[in-house]
């Protein structure tokens, strides 16, 4: 019997790039979906946030960046363990590698099948695989909060924990004087979630909440446009929540019905693709956010290691 392919196994072509400056020395980068990374110039030396893929992806980057500043790489900020956002590292010659402390052991605990994982299903973001040299270890770890001067009269930069979402080592990186919020994948624009890690429920209560509370004027989330104004910023986090919140209430209706992981996948399906269905990644993720959510439901409190092997399995099952 052919196997189905993974929904991101065919999407080969190059998306378009749009690197937006939106301070003095403050910069984003998206891609029509793809994973969003960013930089920030301190007085002498500049902080990335987000590594991409491979190295080789990570250059692209950092080429475009050279066009605005020469400024070494001092800190890489890294918002989560997932291997399209970490492998990458090398390019940055960075100083410092900064994460939370739960990412450093989700690293070193599923590290390396994540990778095999991510890059079997987004062959695309894994340019020139053969480039990485090894899982990437954070230099730089903390707990709750961890400010960065940015020297002169540029302010500080806060690194923040605000709680168990997209994985349970997620961060967020908020520049106070401009009111600018780099949210990494605990907010989406106009991107579908990927949940397969998840904490459904306090991502889509307390975390949230958390971050509404920064009040940001711009926020750059993991993968869609930069969001403007702070009705939008609000609309961006209420679109996440609601995914999440439907999701939930989906999967725990059939559960609770005694029902199957198939069947609370195309309930789950039904209910979301009318507002997100036509969003990036949306086919791609859903059968491993209903199967996050359908053991959440089963008492499995922490997300299940995601292989190569059992990614297949449960695309084979569900989509």
């Amino acid at each position: 019997m052919n196997q189905k392919s993974f929904a991101s196994s065919a999407d080969l072509a190059d998306k378009e790039q749009t690197l937006e400056i939106l301070g003095d020395g403050i910069y984003a980068l998206t891609a029509e979906g793809d994973p969003n990374v960013g930089a920030i110039e301190g007085e002498d030396f500049l902080v990335c946030f987000e590594a991409m893929a491979t190295p080789v992806a990570a250059r692209e980057w950092l080429t475009k960046l050279r066009e605005h500043t020469d400024k070494p790489v001092r800190y890489l900020v890294l918002s989560h363990y997932h291997a399209v956002r970490t492998l990458g590292a090398s390019a940055f010659d960075a100083d410092i590698i900064v994460a939370h402390e739960n990412t450093r052991a989700l690293i070193a605990e599923r590290g390396k099948q994540d990778w095999a994982s991510e890059f079997a299903r987004m062959p695309r973001l894994a340019k020139s695989p053969e480039s990485v040299p090894g899982l990437t270890w954070p230099t730089l770890t903390f707990s709750d909060r961890l400010t960065i001067d940015l020297g002169g009269e540029r302010g500080d930069l806060v690194l923040r924990y605000c709680g168990r979402g997209h994985t349970e080592g997620d961060i967020v990186a908020w520049l106070p004087r401009h009111r600018i919020l780099y949210a990494g994948d605990l907010v989406e624009a106009q991107a579908a979630l990927y949940t397969g890690d998840a904490f459904h429920r306090d991502w889509a209560t307390s975390t949230l909440d958390k971050i509404r509370t920064f009040d940001a004027s711009v926020l750059i989330g993991g993968r869609g446009a930069v969001t403007h104004g702070r009705s939008a910023v609000n609309a961006a986090i209420d679109q996440t929540r609601n995914f999440l919140t439907v999701l939930l209430h989906e999967v725990s209706s059939v559960y609770a019905a005694g029902g199957t992981l198939k069947e609370a996948f195309e309930r789950t399906h039904a209910a979301l693709s009318p507002q997100y269905g036509k969003w990036p990644i949306f086919e791609h993720c859903l059968p491993f956010d209903v199967s996050r959510a359908w053991d959440e439901l089963s008492g499995v409190e922490r997300p299940v290691i995601w292989t190569a092997e059992r990614d297949r399995e449960v695309w084979d099952q569900l989509a």
